[in-house]
Parts: C-alpha cells; sequence; structure tokens
C-alpha cells in the first residue's frame, strides 16, 4: 500500500517595483497569489486552512517561472499567463474561476454577466462568494469583475491593488 504524502507548499516574495506580493505554488503549479503589501501571515494563515499539515518551504528558484509572468505582466508585456495552476474548490467556484479567465484583458464584467457565463443566472451572490475565494489573484483576474452600476466593488487584494490592476490593463 503506498502511503500519501502531504504535498509541500513552496513560497516566495515577488518583490518589483511597488509590488510587494506573497505567491506559493506546489509541484503542480501555482496555488496561491496574495494582496499587495500584505504580510507572509496572509498565505501562513491561507495555507493552514486550505493545506493543513502541509510543510511549507521558501524556495526562489520553485517559484521563477510564476514570478517572471507575473513580472512580465506588470510591466504591460503580457495579457495571460501559461504558467501551471493547482488551485482547489468546489464544481461552482471552479466554473466560475474558468469564466474569469475568459475575461478578455483590458475589458471587465459585471457579477451578472459571469453568472449567466455558467448558465446559473440567478446565483449572483454564490459568484461573488466563488470570486472571493479565488486563490489565485491576478492570474486568474477576478481584478475583471465590477458591479453592475460600473463600480468597483470588494477584491480580497483591496480596492487600491484592483484599482491599479485596471489602471495597468487599461495603458
Amino acid at each position: 500500500m503506498k502511503i500519501e504524502t502531504e504535498p509541500t507548499i513552496y513560497w516566495s516574495l515577488l518583490n518589483h517595483k511597488h509590488w510587494n506580493i506573497y505567491l506559493a505554488a506546489t509541484e503542480k503549479g501555482l496555488c496561491y497569489v496574495g494582496s499587495q503589501n500584505m504580510p507572509i501571515d496572509e498565505l501562513t494563515g491561507w495555507i493552514e486552512k486550505r493545506f493543513p499539515g502541509c510543510p511549507l518551504l521558501e524556495n526562489q528558484e520553485k517559484l521563477k517561472p510564476y514570478i517572471k509572468e507575473l513580472i512580465e505582466y506588470f510591466e504591460g508585456r503580457r495579457t495571460s499567463f501559461t504558467i501551471p495552476f493547482d488551485y482547489h474548490g468546489t464544481e461552482f467556484q471552479i466554473a466560475v474561476w474558468n469564466a474569469l479567465c475568459d475575461i478578455p484583458f483590458g475589458e471587465t464584467r459585471d457579477y451578472s454577466g459571469i453568472a449567466h457565463a455558467i448558465n446559473k443566472p440567478a446565483a449572483v451572490r454564490a459568484v461573488g462568494a466563488a470570486i472571493g475565494a479565488n486563490p489565485v489573484l491576478i492570474t486568474i483576474p477576478c481584478h475583471r469583475v465590477i458591479g453592475k452600476n460600473g463600480k468597483l466593488t470588494g477584491y480580497r487584494g483591496g480596492i487600491e491593488m484592483k484599482t491599479k490592476l485596471l489602471e495597468l490593463e487599461r495603458q
């Protein structure tokens, strides 16, 4: 009988210009992108909830491909990501996160539009909750979702980070 071992979670701090974001990945792919300028406690708290008992190791080398693509994005040289992901959620959450990935660079959608995109038009509040649970900010572009009235709404990374990302994409 093979004994399953908990995956190792590798982490690093992406520090580029005014961007300071903790990232984490497993051997399978990127599993976490943190909020701008937040302490490591945001990452460790998330790991404790989602991957209890998993070893957490700092490893800049393992995170290099993810850091590279994010820096290219921040510098305006990348509009989509090719890195592998290792995110886990309910079937509904994954449907929402996939719909977020269909929002073109530089464009926005509202929550109702995402609910319609996944054929659950009455599930606007649930869509909002699924978006709020997105573990990989920026790369799964939940910052591209705004209120029906065009106003910026809640964002795990904070409205300031959301504003910066949308401005970056409009340049």
